[in-house]
């Protein structure tokens, strides 16, 4: 490890084999497996992390990283600080949210100068907390994602038992894929139907011309008929309702304080009916498997680590590459973490991630950086002659401010840096979405829009009382939707562009984008077909692996390689 030593740790470690973790049917590899990139490796790093006898009262990583960020930022415009002092030596840490693979959250800066969150008081409850345990809840998955201070009131092996459910729904104790069981929630012929997009749509516009008493008459009305215990369209009117309530009373926040144990069974939920997450880093470690084919040091900078669920089984993987394994690097990149120990959390990824490694005998190496993005020079990474790099970001850029927020665009300043980097590939994802307009009707608009299918997705696959898709829906959802409504500025977060204005920025940046593998295309949509709702579609457009939900785009994947300069390779 380079920079910081791992503390000793002592959980448990699974006897079986380590050759056969990943494998899915006899005779069938970690190297070349099917579905091994979402199975029992990440399974049992997830398990191991969360026996870890401190981790109960650590923050969430995202969340109070970008908190921080935001409340800085807020902070230094009050004063009128064009040049505020950047946090380059802070290192941030990562957070089971990034496992959810959503991370937004609304920030009330009146409460968080020194960079909290305001549904916990830091600076004055840090002593009581060991007592108390009122923490946030993290929002970090896949990816990555995400954020809270999660308590975890289930002894361990619970906490084993919830794990192996929701992290690996798909397999049972001899590995086999089973096909997730779809109960499909509909509306009683007596249900009433009521338009609530026409009324929403009108709040929205009074609230965007300040007409108050319009806009509070239409809430009534909207309250009315909607619920977060109706279905999926009562279920979106109630949470852009609160969104909208939150703007006109100007607050920028909202509690949240769901447990570990029911963020875990939220994300149980959302796993178990949906491919996103499994079919983005299949994609993504599947292309990078095979650039690292025949090299012997690779180097990853994964930008938004958080906990690193996504390579796990991809060390496991590379542990069976013919001819040996390689020397295995990773930089992980992440947000600034408030606090003494701003960079503790990401170090810990680090020897999680290295303790898994010695495991399958994979050499690894680790470097941290945690910090503002924009502020990374390229001598941070630590770049070494012979190497293979590969660049991966998976859905965590949209957290990056762009131009509409600060003149010098943090985003453009980041794949500047990439370019520079000259990676072999950098595997980008990204989520599919349009509300991230500076006018409000607009980003209203879009947001409903999105925000409507991914409230479809448990309305067709799951019943209305299952309390994971309730959970998932109000802790994950809701926030998302409350952040998109009610924040503005460096406040608001969640700042996601379709994949076609990504396709133009990364262009303009000076990159190019490569095909797509056909034979992995092929293997995706054959698993989301075999093993999903029939409405989610994985497709192509432009050399981006798309995925669908009744023909809209939610999320997208890329892979892109620098063009170098004709000035540049005339020098060379």
């Amino acid at each position: 490890m380079e920079g910081f030593k791992c503390k000793d740790s002592s959980f448990p470690v699974s006897s079986s084999n380590p050759t056969t973790d990943c494998s899915n049917s006899e005779g069938d590899t970690a190297y070349n497996s099917n579905n091994g990139d979402f199975s029992y490796a990440v399974l049992r790093y997830i398990n191991n992390m969360l026996m870890e006898e401190d981790l109960d009262d650590m923050p969430c990583m995202l969340q109070n990283s970008l908190a921080l960020l935001a409340a800085e930022q807020s902070f230094y415009n009050a004063l009128g600080d064009d040049n505020p002092l950047l946090l380059t030596e802070a290192t941030p840490s990562s957070d089971l949210s990034t496992i959810i693979d959503t991370s937004n959250y609304a920030v009330n800066v009146s409460s968080t100068i020194a960079g909290e969150n305001d549904n916990t008081e830091y600076n004055s409850s840090r002593s009581k907390s060991r007592g108390s345990r009122h923490h946030r809840q993290d929002y970090c998955l896949e990816e990555g994602r995400r954020n809270k201070h999660v308590t975890i009131h289930v002894e361990e092996p619970e906490k084993m038992k919830i794990l192996d459910d929701s992290l690996c729904p798909f397999f049972d104790s001899s590995r086999e894929l089973k096909q997730p069981k779809i109960s499909i929630a509909r509306k009683k012929k007596h249900d009433e139907v009521v338009d609530l997009w026409t009324p929403l749509t009108q709040c929205a516009q009074a609230v965007a011309s300040f007409n108050q008493r319009t806009a509070y008459d239409l809430l009534k009305h909207i309250r009315l008929h909607s619920s977060p215990y109706g279905d999926g369209d009562q279920r979106l009117a109630h949470y852009f309702a609160n969104g909208l309530e939150a703007r006109l009373d100007g607050r920028h926040t909202t509690n949240y304080k769901a447990s570990a144990a029911e963020i875990i069974k939220a994300y149980k939920a959302y796993v178990s009916i949906s491919p996103f997450r499994r079919m983005s880093n299949f994609f993504a470690n599947r292309t990078i498997a095979k650039v690292a084919a025949n090299t012997t040091r690779l180097h990853i900078i994964d930008f938004g680590i958080s906990y690193g669920i996504q390579w796990p089984c991809f060390i496991q993987r590379m542990s069976t590459r013919p001819g040996g394994p390689p020397r295995i690097r990773i930089t992980g990149i992440d947000l600034p973490q408030p606090g003494f120990r701003p960079a503790e959390r990401v170090e810990e990824t680090g020897c999680r991630l290295k303790r898994h490694s010695e495991r399958f005998n994979v050499p690894f190496e680790y470097n941290v950086i945690a910090q503002k993005w924009e502020t990374i020079q390229y001598e941070d990474l630590k770049i070494e002659q012979g190497e293979v790099v590969v660049v991966n970001c998976m859905y965590r850029l949209r957290n990056i401010p762009d131009e509409t927020v600060l003149p010098d665009s943090p985003r453009d300043a980041v794949l500047k840096l990439i370019k520079q980097i000259n990676p072999a590939i950098f595997v980008h994802g990204v989520v599919n979405g349009g509300y991230n307009s500076p006018f409000f009707t607009r980003r209203f608009q879009e947001a409903l829009s999105h925000f409507s299918s991914m409230f479809d997705i448990f309305e067709a696959n799951l019943p209305r009382e299952d309390e994971g898709r309730m959970l998932f829906e109000r802790e994950m959802l809701g926030r998302d939707v409350m952040n998109v409504i009610a924040c503005e500025g460096t406040q608001r977060v969640e700042r996601p562009e379709s994949y076609k204005k990504w396709q133009a920025r990364i262009l303009s940046a000076g990159f190019e984008q490569l095909p797509l593998d056909q034979t992995l295309m092929k293997r995706l949509r054959n698993t989301a077909k075999e093993n999903y709702h029939k409405d989610f579609v994985v497709d192509e457009d432009g050399h981006w692996m798309l995925q669908e939900w009744k023909g809209r785009i939610i999320q997208a994947v890329s892979v892109w390689k620098p063009v170098q300069d004709l000035v540049h390779d005339e020098l060379d």
